[in-house]
């Protein structure tokens, strides 16, 4: 059976839809769903000289395999204009209604995971949404207690005591209690 994973297009600014683009030139065994302004992506295509029609997603109808040159996608609109690698706190709020929406999808099976595209926190929080990642908005989200994350390539994991902290608050936020309960984690998440 076919899986589904969900992923976000990131900053419209950014680089992550340049990514998606790049992502659907190729077939891949799953069905991969995008969340994203399919006018920014269509208008993105364009400036890349990248071929790619889009399929509107339908929870309702079983997954099939990704093809080369087409993407599943779930429209969701960007609040204003998207111009590449210019940052508008206006559309901060439509990174975070994907990833929730991405979550929401996760926690009732709909996707069996989520990949994300990178997003600007700085313009997140001077939007005026707090925002300190997406490994918070996860746990927030989840109502998890405590969340792990891990760094991974095929020959090394690498699991974070702490994230998204400045540097210099790292040491007063490392205690013995959280050291055990990430390493619990980490060992019966292995």
């Amino acid at each position: 059976m076919t899986q589904r994973l969900v992923i976000t297009s990131g900053e419209p600014a950014g680089i992550g839809p340049d990514l998606v683009l790049q992502l659907a030139q190729n077939d891949w065994p799953i069905e991969l769903v995008v969340l994203a302004d399919q006018a920014m992506l269509e208008e993105r295509a364009a400036a890349l000289n990248l071929k790619v029609s889009f399929k509107p997603y339908n929870a309702t109808q079983p997954a099939q395999p990704s093809r080369a040159q087409q993407l599943t996608i779930e429209h969701l609109p960007t609040a204003q204009p998207v111009e590449m690698g210019k940052l508008n706190p206006a559309n901060a709020l439509y990174v975070i209604q994907m990833l929730k929406r991405a979550i929401q999808g996760c926690m009732s099976n709909e996707f069996a995971g989520m990949v994300t595209g990178p997003v600007h926190k700085g313009v997140i929080n001077d939007a005026g949404h707090p925002f300190t990642g997406h490994t918070e908005l996860l746990a927030e989200d989840s109502h998890t207690e405590q969340v792990v994350m891990m760094l991974a390539t095929p020959g090394l994991r690498v699991a974070l005591v702490t994230t998204h902290l400045p540097l210099k608050d790292v040491p007063a936020a490392i205690t013995q209690p959280l050291l055990t309960k990430v390493l619990q984690i980490t060992h019966n998440s292995l």
